[in-house]
């Protein structure tokens, strides 16, 4: 099926109190927009308008969607509904808070709070190659505390990569954009295209839905920090499968970056999901290990060795 194009709404379109300001960007599922809410506060909202089953022409408000596609339309429409009632229940400076949703113009709108830095890709492009240990450590220890909630309430986020991880000014990083909806009506609706993103994807993505868990989001993971030292996208996971060229982080940067670092990242990109770290917790605990003695240039094993020595004078 052809790609579509679907005109956003005008800029200074009234929608249930909200005024839409501009366009922000626009995906295969939705688009986003810069808005005021009621009080005159900037917001962002997401409106569900998939292009391979909903068409909105320039000048139109409503979607036209095919008798044969109404089906999957609506079908996606309950899910990301779901998703963002799910959403509001969370409140954590580590996942954009979703204020709002509601149901206008026959398709569903999500109100989230509007942030204001860059991505993590955006910081990748400016600081290639000068991106420190320490501060990979710093941004995504604290990103997994958001990401332990999201798991903890029964979600999964499906789309971890460096463009869904905002920086604050202040640097303290924001998951966006979550993908579990789109995963949903993926696997349900052969009609629509995949919507994950191939080298940020984990080989479950490419399977069936009862596949994927944790340890999907963990693979996201470990591909955004392989990223941030790349520059570049690894290799996709359904390639992998086929030939693993993708060169161990172990290998390719042994004596920049700590062992203990790069082996992390390589765990969290095994193939088998049995052999990653089984939840958020786990590998935040793997990533705060040692980051005190790094910022000191002290050695792992003469770390652990210094906490015996400690032991045996406090006993």
């Amino acid at each position: 099926m052809p790609t579509q194009n679907n005109a956003a709404l005008p800029d200074g379109f009234h929608i249930e109190g909200y005024t839409i300001v501009r366009q922000l960007s626009m995906g295969g599922f939705s688009i986003v927009y810069l808005a005021r809410d009621p009080k005159g506060q900037d917001v962002a909202i997401k409106e569900y308008l998939p292009n391979s089953l909903a068409l909105r022409s320039a000048g139109e408000i409503q979607p036209v969607i095919k008798t044969e596609h109404l089906g999957a339309f609506r079908y996606g429409l309950k899910c990301f509904f779901e998703e963002g009632k799910a959403l509001s229940r969370l409140s954590h400076p580590n996942v954009v808070r979703v204020s709002n949703f509601f149901r206008a113009n026959e398709t569903v709108y999500m109100v989230m709070d509007y942030e204001r830095g860059r991505t993590l890709q955006e910081f990748i492009r400016k600081h290639q190659g000068h991106i420190s240990e320490r501060f990979l450590r710093g941004i995504f220890t604290r990103l997994l505390n958001g990401l332990r909630t999201v798991h903890s309430n029964k979600l999964l986020h499906l789309d971890l990569k460096p463009s869904n991880i905002y920086l604050r000014k202040d640097n303290t990083p924001v998951l966006i954009d979550f993908g579990a909806a789109r995963q949903t009506l993926q696997v349900d609706t052969p009609i629509l295209k995949p919507m994950y993103t191939p080298g940020f994807a984990s080989p479950e993505h490419y399977g069936t839905r009862e596949d994927l868990g944790p340890w999907s989001d963990i693979y996201g993971i470990g591909a955004s920090l392989y990223a941030c030292i790349a520059g570049s996208t690894p290799q996709a996971a359904n390639e992998r499968q086929k030939k693993d060229q993708l060169p161990k982080a172990t290998i390719r940067w042994r004596g920049h970056f700590s062992a203990h670092f790069l082996e992390t990242i390589d765990n969290c990109l095994e193939l088998e999901h049995e052999s990653r770290p089984q939840s958020a917790y786990s590998l935040q605990k793997m990533l705060e290990d040692d980051i005190d003695m790094i910022e000191m240039g002290t050695p792992v094993r003469a770390k652990k060795w210094f906490r015996k020595v400690l032991r045996k004078l406090r006993t």
